[in-house]
């Protein structure tokens, strides 16, 4: 017979079971997409080409089907749905980008397109008439053609040029929306655009190009920052950041922490560093590495740029918030000399490599190995060496299989969410938000549309480009509903 002190007991153990699986009452869920992907519209209105056009219209070989995003998911004409799917899923937000050539054709604030400017008007207002925050990322790597000829992000002046492209959209706009981002990815940005293999605008410069553009990233983002806090925060008390894409690195079987470090400092900590560490600048132990590497090969002065004391101050602190773009893990070794390094094999100048294990799962995307448990660690490890900052995960999602059955896909989101709430209930980490990327199939960049990441599938065949919701957007929908996680078991395949 069951003593009431058992039931009792029982009862208890039943809510710190809930516990674990249920979100923190204040906890936004939300969906993200961007400009070039979903937009199309490609040269409709006063619209000019962005590098992603020049790439894919003059070297469609640099994309793995050969397609572009001249249509994509025709979402300039087809906003009001998008609005509609994101209120379906009764997500708290949407974060989409801006296009910069659509906004200011001639790249620069001589010129605002009135429909570029109309048309974020009826997304922006539509969102809100529906309950929806609007997050807007000011540039998600559609760069004006005409800037990068002028040098692009190797060119100093580009630290100004968004800076007065981000006014013109807080003039626009920051009356209705609270979050932004200011940039994102700028690793993709800067490592894999100047590596030559299929991002715009494959310019092969790895040696100089990359870091070149990784100071004057982090200084446009620091500019877009300052302009807010000094001219529209006062009036309008909205948050901004950047978002990194931060792989977790994990050291390999036999290897120390301090082999990891070394990769850490060369990825997350490049574009971390210097923004959210209380002293500001490089991470020193990228400096050392990088100028001893610099020697080796012959430079009189290290690949790094150095930063003046000016320059440090004016990137140190410009956050409110930590962006977070995860999607996978990496494991670290350190180089052997037989190794045969190549891009993306690990950090040669850090003296590492980095590999897949075998034991991670698989998605749909060769890159994107599925190992939940390094979110946690990730945010753990933010957290310890940044401190207690909010942070947002602004990204997090997997390629499927072209079905509307995407089980691998509700698992993915299922097993990363559970690792966020560890880090959120048992290591009192500060999440206070997660964005499912996708909100629909698009333009996956080098992928073209082999790789489709969207909670809802879109037929590319037919020109009205339908949308249809995956057993993965109804899933995120029933976790939104019921803020908790305890909604899963229904949707999973217990065969997988």
């Amino acid at each position: 017979m069951t003593t009431p002190k058992e039931v009792v007991f029982c009862l208890l153990l039943a809510l710190v079971g809930a516990t674990k699986r249920t979100f923190p009452p204040d906890f936004k869920f939300g969906v993200g997409t961007s400009a070039y992907q979903i937009e199309g519209a490609w040269n409709v209105s006063d619209k000019t080409e962005s590098i992603w056009d020049r790439l894919t219209h003059s070297n469609p070989g640099a994309i793995v089907d050969r397609s572009h995003g001249d249509v994509a998911c025709d979402s300039y004409h087809q906003w009001q749905r998008d609005i509609d799917m994101a209120v379906e899923l009764g997500v708290h937000f949407y974060r989409f980008s801006i296009s910069w050539p659509r906004i200011l054709p001639t790249g620069f604030p001589n010129k605002i397109s009135k429909d570029g400017k109309n048309y974020y008007n009826n997304l922006i207002n539509g969102l809100l008439a529906k309950g929806i925050e609007p997050v807007v990322t000011i540039y998600h790597w559609d760069l004006p053609q005409r800037l990068q000829d002028l040098g692009g992000w190797t060119n100093p002046l580009i630290v100004d040029w968004l800076g007065d492209y981000a006014k013109v959209l807080y003039s626009l706009y920051a009356d209705r929306v609270k979050t932004w981002v200011t940039i994102n990815e700028p690793t993709l940005i800067c490592d894999m655009a100047y590596a030559g293999i299929g991002f715009a605008p494959m310019i092969v410069d790895f040696d100089i190009a990359r870091f070149l553009c990784t100071k004057n990233v982090l200084m446009a983002h620091a500019k877009a920052w300052r302009i807010y806090d000094e001219e529209f925060r006062p009036n309008y008390n909205g948050k901004i950041s950047l978002s990194n894409h931060v792989i977790w690195y994990e050291p390999m079987e036999g290897e120390t922490e301090e082999t990891a470090d070394l990769a850490r400092a060369m990825g997350e900590g490049r574009y971390s560093h210097p923004i959210y560490s209380k002293e500001g600048g490089w991470p020193p132990i990228l400096e050392q590495k990088m100028a001893e590497a610099s020697r080796k090969e012959g430079y009189w002065t290290s690949r790094l740029p150095a930063l003046t004391t000016e320059e440090i101050e004016f990137m140190r602190g410009t956050f409110d918030y930590y962006g977070l773009n995860h999607y996978t893990s990496l494991l670290v070794r350190r180089q052997r000399p037989d190794d045969v390094l190549h891009f993306m094999s690990g950090s040669e100048e850090m003296g590492v490599v980095l590999e897949y294990s075998p034991k991670w799962g698989n998605t749909s995307s060769e890159w994107l190995k599925s190992n939940p448990e390094g979110l946690r660690k990730l945010l753990v490890y933010i957290r310890d060496t940044y401190g207690d900052i909010p942070i947002i995960i602004t990204e997090n999602g997997c390629a499927s299989s072209h079905s509307l059955e995407d089980y691998n896909r509700v698992d993915y989101h299922e097993k990363y969410m559970e690792q966020m709430l560890l880090a959120i209930n048992e290591d009192k980490v500060n999440v206070l938000a997660y964005t499912a990327w996708s909100l629909m199939d698009n333009f996956e960049w080098n992928d073209g549309y082999n790789s489709r990441f969207g909670l809802y599938e879109v037929d590319f065949e037919d020109p009205l480009r339908p949308r249809t919701p995956r057993r993965s957007a109804q899933f995120y929908a029933d976790v939104i509903k019921s803020n908790s996680l305890d909604v899963a078991q229904k949707y999973r395949n217990d065969e997988l």
